[in-house]
Parts: C-alpha cells; structure tokens; sequence
C-alpha cells in the first residue's frame, strides 16, 4: 500500500490532511448509506465527489482520492 503524503501543502497552506478531516465526515456518511447521495462504487466517483465538494481548491488531489478509496475498497 502506498504512503500518504498527508503533510503535502496543497493550496495556501491547507495540507492533504486538511481536505480528508474535512471531507471525511460527510463521505463516512455517504459509505454507511445514511446519506441521500448512494455510496460510492468506483475511484472515479468518488473523485468526482471530491474533486466538486472540497472547500477552495477545485482541482484533483490523488493522495485524497487515494486515501478514501483505499479506506472503503473501491477500485
């Protein structure tokens, strides 16, 4: 498995740990189906679903990506 390079300055300060404690909340919720989103099947979703709902930065983050995918399984 490979490492996560939490400690990595994204945008103007926010590290990739910031984006997961933000975001994690809400996708545990979407993977535990108590959400009105359905969880996620593959990567690709759940890259959209960041890439469009972290705060500020609007690009991809694969070390996010990557961190959830591997957290729930998903290819």
């Amino acid at each position: 498995m490979e490492k996560c390079m939490c400690n990595r300055v994204v945008w103007e300060g926010w590290t990739v740990q910031d984006f997961i404690d933000d975001l994690e909340c809400q996708i545990d919720l979407i993977m535990q189906g108590r959400s009105w989103l359905q969880p996620f099947k593959s990567k690709k979703e759940l890259a959209q679903y960041t890439k469009e709902n972290q705060p500020y930065y609007k690009k991809t983050i694969p070390e996010l990506d990557s961190y959830f995918a591997r957290k729930y399984g998903l290819k």
